[in-house]
């Protein structure tokens, strides 16, 4: 008889695990305590996969040999309770696909600039020609991408999450780009549980790994002080220069691996701002640590077109930029985005907090910002925050009314930045949901 898998959440990860493990020859079962999205829904049908919605049925579910649990899910969810007092063992759908690939794997995570890093180091093996595959955090999960086909590489974006999941998952080249709280209301508000993490990237690599991380990174580097990585360390910086690694000295970008160096000027970078530096020089590293070719690296740095949701430029209406950064879902994004312009901020800002601690932003929106317009149900804490540092603050609560009210304060020149600092889930599906929406409101003016 078959090992039975159940599924809790039927999103991407978790209709991925259950068409990976279809194929493998498991008795899948698929359980989500919400409504499944019609094209999951299916999905699951016509793979003739059993599912419920609407309520997790514990007769149903308490024979399972291994739960495969979707990263939304929290370690405190009734549910999986049940599953860890009665001993069942609960994985990730990164662990689950991790088993049937004998690819090498490139993870990256970090609090911010994964996902940007993680799409320009998979340009890069594009570009010299690999077999790679994206996956993971970003656009389809692991286990669908590899019921579909394996590959000679995935590279993969890995939240805190998907990490606190694996048991054995391994990657040969692992990338923390930067380390700042975020998710502090699943980690019992404790920013040490969450840096720990993060660094699950790193439990099970080997001397014959690499580790690439941020050398100005203070919650990274403090980490690595007390608790040091097996795996060969490769650090990035734009401070001080590097026996290996990357660097930025003289506005030359230099990186060097395997005693083999390449530099290239800073300002040939396709992505901008300081942000995007750090990002740029994580993926070369980890293009060159796998010996893709210098001139692969150097084109891809230089061609790579940003990625949508993240300070994407929208359109100019009569003088006024409109620029989607939903993706900013924490208040080191927002800073980031913030810190990258020159010009008048209309800032549109609020959503689900997180437990976020607007002390940073401050002097950044005392000298930037000439109103904050608020898109969220209950915008308290961007007012407690903000108040007293600008002169306008108005609540809105459809993104329509919100770029119309941003458009009637603005002058040209302005900027009018969609950087929430906030997750999305109070007026929209999702942080993308929330740009497309944006987007479309914008086009309509």
């Amino acid at each position: 008889m078959a090992e039975r898998i159940v599924i809790l959440g039927a999103g991407e990860s978790g209709v991925g695990a259950a068409m990976l493990a279809l194929s493998k020859g498991y008795d899948v079962f698929v359980s989500d305590s919400g409504s499944i999205k019609s094209r999951y829904k299916s999905e699951l049908t016509s793979l003739n996969v059993t599912f419920e919605e609407g309520t997790h049925s514990w007769d149903q579910l308490r024979t399972a040999t291994e739960v495969i649990k979707s990263p939304g899910i929290p370690d405190s969810a009734p549910i999986v309770k049940q599953f860890i007092e009665q001993g069942t063992p609960i994985i990730s759908e990164i662990e689950f696909a991790s088993r049937f690939t004998n690819a090498t794997i490139v993870g990256i995570t970090g609090s911010n600039g994964k996902s940007t890093t993680t799409a320009l180091t998979h340009h890069i093996f594009t570009k010299d020609g690999r077999d790679a595959c994206l996956a993971g955090n970003i656009g389809r999960s692991f286990a669908r991408e590899l019921s579909i086909s394996d590959h000679d590489y995935f590279v993969l974006e890995l939240s805190s999450f998907q990490l606190d999941g694996i048991q054995s998952f391994r990657p040969h080249v692992a990338v923390i780009v930067n380390i700042t709280p975020d998710h502090l209301d699943r980690y019992e508000k404790k920013f040490d549980n969450y840096i720990a993490s993060k660094f699950r990237i790193t439990m099970n690599q080997t001397q014959d790994d690499r580790f690439i991380y941020c050398e100005d990174d203070e919650a990274t580097t403090g980490w690595m002080g007390k608790h040091p990585v097996r795996a060969n360390e490769l650090g990035f910086s734009i401070k001080k220069k590097l026996k290996e690694g990357a660097w930025l000295e003289d506005s030359l970008v230099h990186i060097n691996v395997h005693q083999k160096s390449m530099t290239m000027q800073g300002e040939q970078l396709a992505l901008v701002g300081k942000h995007n530096l750090y990002n740029s020089m994580a993926a070369g590293i980890a293009a060159r640590v796998l010996d893709l070719k210098k001139e692969s690296v150097r084109e891809a740095l230089m061609d790579f077109k940003g990625l949508e949701h993240r300070l994407e430029r929208v359109v100019k209406v009569k003088g006024v930029e409109f620029i989607n950064d939903s993706k900013a879902t924490n208040v080191n994004s927002a800073w980031y985005a913030l810190e990258s312009t020159q010009r008048p901020i209309i800032w549109i800002a609020g959503g689900t907090d997180k437990g976020n601690d607007y002390e940073v932003l401050k002097p950044l929106v005392k000298e930037k910002v000439k109103a904050i317009v608020c898109l969220g149900i209950d915008n308290t804490r961007i007012h407690d925050a903000f108040g007293k540092l600008v002169d306008v603050i108005v609540n809105t609560q459809s993104m329509p009314e919100c770029v119309q009210v941003c458009y009637r304060l603005a002058n040209p020149g302005d900027i009018v930045l969609l950087s929430p600092a906030c997750a999305s889930f109070d007026l929209f599906e999702n942080y993308e949901d929330r740009g497309r929406q944006f987007k479309e409101a914008v086009r309509e003016l």
